[in-house]
């Protein structure tokens, strides 16, 4: 390449030729549609030539080349040239080489440089200029470079409708820019298609113009539909990037370590986004004070971080820094701004507190308490008023006896050295404090060990003697007494002395407070006299200790106070006890029950007890009862032989571990039951432990005497029933199979008892009824004359229920005391005998089969005791229930019915 005359290089007929070779070789590659610039002769370096559309020839490509090394090509298509050109008057040309590295691709993109021979402003220069070979009725791409200086008009593009070679066409245009705001932008020549731009745009206010075109005939005849045309604006880097803060304002610790954040600044730039105009970059131009230097800033994210450790909040606390941004990547002919930054230096605890001096000595005058005697003063480089600089006083050493106490002076920083209990002359005469001081911060600084973070100082407190009164010392003092000791007996009292002596002569004593009155003081010696016994399980003693308060005053009317401690000693003088005198056993259930004993006097005068029962004793049946050992404080009652129910009245003797015995007596009641509970209301008869009782013999006896009693009676019933036709009745069989019914109420009731199924009973021979009765505890039976009667039997003892036969359905039931009364004359028992033998064989015959002549499953049964309250009656086939009303009952039954009351319900 060769140069003009002033020096500048000039397109030789050689670089013509290379271009050529170049874009020959370059149809190697698929070649995109040519650009054609229009430039000036001479271009100066740095210098914007124009823009062309790479996306239109390859959007994904990541590296481009000029084939031209006097030209650069930045990624938005913006052609610069990097030092000064001078072209000749023909055209030039150069080739965008563009390619994908991922996608192999690879395009050529052909600039061709034509001269422009009019000669335009400088501003001008920059404007691009394409021109079509032709003309076409379709949207047609259009630029417009912001603060273009003109001239203006100036000529945009030109549009044109292939409808105008037939016909004359007119061409208008509507939109922003022309009838909208900004108006009067843009105008069309109506017979040419020119489109012009009035005056400069800028594109930070419209980044693009979108207008309609319109081609229509003279007549208004439109002869091709509308075309939409948008203007973009090409962006002039003519806008600063501008810091969005000034002066920012950061802080930063002391001594930290380097790459340590401090803050981060940003800044915005109105030109386009993502082009070199935006493309900022962030320098740190100046530090104040300039050394050392501390700090640098990230130049894409604007992070300011330290570079060293040298921050140092004593030497320097605040750093200043000048700023600067720049647009272009931060090149020379970039666009930039500057802002300040002040960076505060945090304290951090480096740096001790020292005391001012190494030592110090002062005195204070014995027994005063509560007094400041010293102040302690201190050093302290760190930031004032805060935890690096506030001190921390501690006494290290001489304060054993919690004589001293230092706080800080929270204005002055000062250690307040105080004395809280009053020191005495006699017993130590000069005291030395060691005293050391922190902050109370954790120190941060190099070794920070705990011996090297803590100051220390040497106190001397010397101790002025004084003339003092009696001195008591221990302020309790504890004498032994054995309880019941006698009155009038004196013992060791309260003793309080002279410190300047040590004795306790010329001291008299007085009793200042004696709650009950038990002892005197005497004034001369303090010794105490017993005056009322002494028993240490009473109310009066707690623990067994007694406080009486005692004074003693010198000779010269000083005084002090003390508490005389009176300790009572245990005596065996209490025997064991049990408590619970009263307990029940449920026989079925338990069949023991547990006895604890207990003893008011110490433990060792107390258990293990000895539980035993007397050898000869009438309410102690021989055999019937016995202890067995739980514990040491505790024993187990159990009964044998199969004692009757009631209660029983048992003395059992308690014996402690030095021989001292009571005995107590225990009620027991042992009673029919499933939990203790249930006998509480009861009542019974106390008996002994030897009363007569009957055997489960003879009680098996009693009851099958009875059944074979209440079979005759019944079999006289079901003779009756069957030879009155006119009132027998005829019951589903398998009613009373199915329920529990209440065949008669067991409580005590009038003189008269009615059955409670509503059945009478019928004539029994030639018209007499069945009545039984109950004198003195023995069973009669009595034939009555007269009318239907009630059949009931009447019995102080078991319940027994007696079913009835197919023959006749008539319920015999049982009830508690009474009488039955009769309206006519009543037969003896012989006459009752002579009456029943004849016809019993048959009768029980009867009862005993079905009509079938075969084994009856309802033949009589007698049913054993069911418990007390049992709401359940007799069961059987004699019950007149028709329904299942009236069993609410069943849901109230004891536990030992729920299991028959479920068999019923399921069957």
């Amino acid at each position: 390449m060769a140069t003009n005359g002033q020096g500048h290089p000039r397109i030789t007929a050689g670089c013509r030729l290379l271009l050529l070779t170049l874009l020959v070789l370059s149809f190697s590659c698929e070649a995109c549609k040519r650009a054609i610039l229009s430039v000036p002769s001479k271009l100066e370096a740095e210098t914007f030539v124009g823009r062309v559309n790479l996306d239109e020839c390859l959007p994904s490509a990541n590296i481009i080349h000029s084939s031209d090394p006097h030209f650069r090509i930045f990624k938005d298509g913006s052609v610069y040239t990097t030092d000064t050109v001078v072209l000749s008057p023909e055209k030039g040309t150069f080739t965008i080489l563009l390619s994908n590295t991922q996608t192999r691709e690879q395009k050529n993109l052909v600039v061709l440089l034509e001269y422009q021979k009019k000669v335009l402003k400088k501003r001008h220069l920059r404007e691009t200029v394409l021109k079509r070979a032709k003309r076409r009725w379709a949207p047609i791409p259009c630029s417009l470079m912001e603060n273009s200086l003109g001239p203006f008009p100036m000529l945009l593009q030109q549009v044109q409708s292939d409808s105008a070679q037939n016909y004359t066409v007119y061409y208008s245009i509507r939109g922003p820019g022309v009838d909208q705001e900004p108006l009067n932008l843009f105008y069309i020549e109506r017979d040419t298609g020119n489109l012009f731009v009035t005056r400069p745009v800028d594109r930070e206010k419209c980044s693009s113009y979108g207008i309609i075109a319109y081609a229509s005939t003279p007549d208004g005849y439109s002869v091709d539909l509308p075309l939409p045309l948008e203007i973009r604006v090409e962006d002039e880097n003519d806008n600063d990037p501008i810091f969005t803060e000034n002066p920012y304002q950061f802080e930063v610790l002391e001594n930290c370590g380097p790459g340590t954040t401090v803050g981060q600044v940003c800044a915005t730039d109105d030109d386009e986004p993502d082009t070199m105009h935006t493309r900022l970059k962030y320098t740190i131009i100046e530090q104040q004070p300039p050394s050392p230097t501390l700090f640098s800033i990230h130049p894409v994210t604007g992070v300011i971080t330290t570079t060293s450790s040298r921050c140092d909040r004593e030497l320097v606390d605040k750093y200043k820094l000048t700023l600067k941004v720049q647009d272009m990547n931060g090149q020379p002919f970039g666009r930039f701004t500057k802002s300040t930054c002040i960076i505060s230096i945090g304290d951090a605890n480096d740096n001790l507190p020292i005391f001012t001096r190494s030592s110090y000595v002062t005195e204070v005058e014995e027994n005063k308490n509560n007094v400041e005697i010293l102040r302690l003063s201190v050093e302290d480089k760190d930031l004032i008023n805060t935890p690096n600089w506030r001190a921390n006083y501690t006494i290290l050493k001489g304060n054993e006896n919690e004589n001293f106490h230092i706080v800080t002076d929270p204005k002055t920083n000062e250690g307040i050295l105080c004395v809280v209990k009053g020191l005495n002359y006699e017993e130590a005469r000069q005291v030395v404090l060691q005293i050391g001081v922190t902050n109370q911060a954790p120190f941060s600084g190099s070794g920070s060990s705990k011996t090297t973070s803590m100051s220390t100082a040497t106190v001397t407190v010397n101790v002025r003697d004084q003339d003092e009164g009696p001195e008591c010392s221990p302020q309790m003092q504890t004498v032994h007494v054995k309880e019941n000791t006698a009155t009038g007996t004196q013992v060791n009292g309260y003793k309080a002395y002279d410190p300047e002596t040590r004795s306790n002569s010329g001291i008299r004593y007085q009793a200042l407070n004696d709650p009950r009155g038990l002892f005197t003081v005497d004034e001369r010696s303090g010794s105490i006299k017993i005056l009322r016994s002494l028993d240490r399980e009473s109310s009066t003693f707690r623990q067994g200790l007694y406080n009486i308060t005692v004074r003693a005053t010198d000779n010269d009317g000083r005084t002090c106070t003390g508490t005389l401690r009176v300790a009572v000693d245990d005596v065996n003088d209490n025997g064991p006890s049990i408590p619970q005198r009263r307990m029940t056993i449920c026989k079925t259930q338990m069949g023991s029950a547990e006895i604890v004993a207990v003893d008011p006097d110490e433990p060792i005068n107390g258990p293990p007890f000895e539980f035993t029962l007397p050898s000869s004793n009438e309410r102690v049946g021989e055999g019937t009862w016995r202890l067995s050992k739980i514990n040491d404080t505790a024993t187990r009652i159990s009964f044998r032989n199969d004692p009757a129910f009631g209660l029983y009245e048992i003395p059992i003797s308690v014996r402690d571990r030095l021989g001292l015995s009571t005995t107590n007596v225990l009620t027991v009641n042992l009673c029919d039951c499933v939990v203790p509970s249930e006998c509480r209301s009861r009542t019974a008869p106390i008996r002994a432990a030897n009363d007569v009782s009957l055997g489960k013999w003879a009680i098996l006896a009693m009851i099958l005497g009875a059944a074979l009693l209440s079979c005759i009676l019944f079999t006289l019933v079901c003779g009756a029933t069957g030879s009155s036709s006119q009132t027998k009745k005829t019951f589903p069989d398998d009613l009373a199979q199915q329920n529990l019914i209440v065949s008669n109420t067991e409580a005590p009731g009038d003189d008269r008892v009615y059955c409670t199924n509503g059945l009478t009973t019928q004539n029994v021979g030639g018209g007499c009824t069945l009545v039984t009765g109950t004198k003195n505890g023995q069973e009669s039976f009595e034939m009555t004359k007269g009318g239907h009667q009630t059949l009931e039997s009447c019995r102080g003892g078991g319940h027994h229920t007696l079913d009835s036969c197919r023959g006749g359905h008539h319920t015999l039931d049982s009830c508690r005391g009474g009488q039955v009364e009769v309206d006519n004359g009543r037969y003896n028992y012989s006459e009752w005998q002579n009456f029943t033998q004849p016809r019993l064989g048959e009768k029980v015959q009867l009862c005993n089969q079905n009509e079938d002549q075969t084994h009856a499953q309802d033949y009589v049964l007698t049913y054993n005791y069911e418990g007390r309250g049992s709401a359940a009656g007799s069961v059987g086939c004699c019950s007149e229930r028709h329904d299942e009303e009236g069993l609410e009952f069943l849901d109230h039954l004891e536990p030992k019915f729920r299991t028959l009351a479920e068999t019923c319900m399921k069957r």
